[in-house]
């Protein structure tokens, strides 16, 4: 087997946001260097990792070229070049997660069909080329509103999806190739994360309840443990299994589903990448999903996530009207708080609703933790000077 745990191995890194810092940090414990391409030099990785090279990851010649400088490639974003990818794959670098599996879920379109395809679970669709085509669906009562509009490609953290309750809001579609979906009557929002390294181990972290921000459509908050029944969490990572071996992606999966009002779990969308909805595992879990997905890809048992203690995730993001050099209030009076675990990402400028930072609040009773964090909540704000 490659010895992966030494000065000599390099891990490319595609995208340095703060996923990609994260990564950075897990791998410093095991002195793997780290290769970042990013097309801004102040991205949250800039100045932690080992390499960084600034350039355009939607770019073939530049992905090709930092590709060849590294001896695995793992991705931050799914927006890649995915040419690059496969023809770095065909010259025999390590690629995760592999490009066939990254050509299905860069596009949701694809994504959609993969899961009925596989008979898994997820709310009806439609295929649209542009967005004639679906006002004219609209008028001839192939689609009923309300419903929920997805551009194919490129969306993430809330772009590209847009919800039509009522004809008024027909001016609103987005234009491109889109996915139509069902309004779904949802109770809960959930996430699982699941990992498969190379060797085709399997493991999943306990589900968790997302809560979003209605106004940005962004994660507010997450609590881990979710509070649904035994039977709802074990279909959830069933489906979350399922999903993983039949894409057959080795490293790692954050599977967004919902829980309906008839407590039916059906799929949302899946990004094949650490995620929002695993920041609490750096705390709260034995093995983080930043380790996890290092272990995965690198080949090496997967770790242990029992929970340590149940907790709450929040996400600090940029006040509204504010737009400038950042500034944090609230630091020490969170801190104060006992079980409060404050990252910052690094970004120097804040605006609304831009990821800024996640603070993980931990607490034996996910009550109190709830209570910690709405406390948090009101305190801890992202602003500019």
């Amino acid at each position: 087997m490659k010895q992966y745990i030494t000065s000599d191995f390099k891990l490319g890194i595609i995208s340095g946001g703060q996923l990609g810092k994260l990564m950075i940090l897990a791998a410093n414990n095991w002195d793997i260097q780290t290769h970042v391409l990013d097309p801004s030099s102040g991205c949250p990785s800039a100045n932690i990792c080992t390499k960084f090279s600034q350039g355009d990851i939607l770019d073939y010649d530049q992905v090709v070229e930092f590709g060849k400088e590294v001896d695995m490639i793992a991705l931050e974003i799914e927006n890649v070049n995915l040419k690059a990818l496969e023809d770095l794959k065909a010259m025999g670098k390590k690629v995760f997660p592999d490009p066939s599996v990254l050509k299905i879920i860069q596009d949701k379109g694809l994504q959609k069909e993969f899961y009925a395809d596989n008979n898994i679970p997820t709310s009806p669709f439609k295929l649209y080329a542009n967005k004639q085509e679906i006002k004219s669906a609209i008028e001839s009562q192939k689609i009923t509103i309300p419903f929920v509009q997805k551009t194919r490609t490129a969306g993430y953290d809330g772009r590209g999806v847009q919800i039509i309750r009522t004809t008024s809001d027909i001016e609103d579609l987005l234009e491109g190739p889109s996915v139509i979906e069902d309004l779904t009557d949802i109770k809960k929002e959930l996430s699982v994360i699941v990992t498969q390294n190379t060797n085709n181990e399997v493991v999943t972290f306990p589900t968790v309840e997302m809560v979003f921000n209605k106004d940005a459509n962004l994660v507010e908050q997450l609590i881990c443990p979710a509070d649904i029944s035994v039977e709802i969490k074990l279909e959830a990572e069933r489906l979350a299994i399922e999903i993983v071996k039949n894409l057959d992606l080795k490293g790692i999966l954050a599977v967004e589903m919902f829980l309906t009002q008839n407590d039916e779990v059906i799929i949302n969308e899946v990004a094949p990448r650490p995620h929002n909805s695993g920041h609490h595992t750096i705390e709260s879990t034995m093995t983080s999903q930043y380790e996890q997905y290092l272990r995965a890809i690198l080949g090496f048992p997967l770790g242990d996530t029992s929970i340590l203690i149940p907790s709450v995730m929040i996400n600090l993001l940029g006040e509204p009207n504010n737009i400038g050099n950042v500034k944090y209030e609230g630091v020490t009076e969170s801190m104060a708080i006992k079980g409060v675990k404050i990252h910052t990402y690094g970004k120097k400028e804040t605006r609304p609703f831009r990821k800024m930072g996640h603070v993980t609040i931990m607490d034996n009773d996910i009550n109190e933790a709830i209570n910690k964090a709405n406390k948090v909540k009101q305190l801890l704000k992202v602003k500019a000077w």
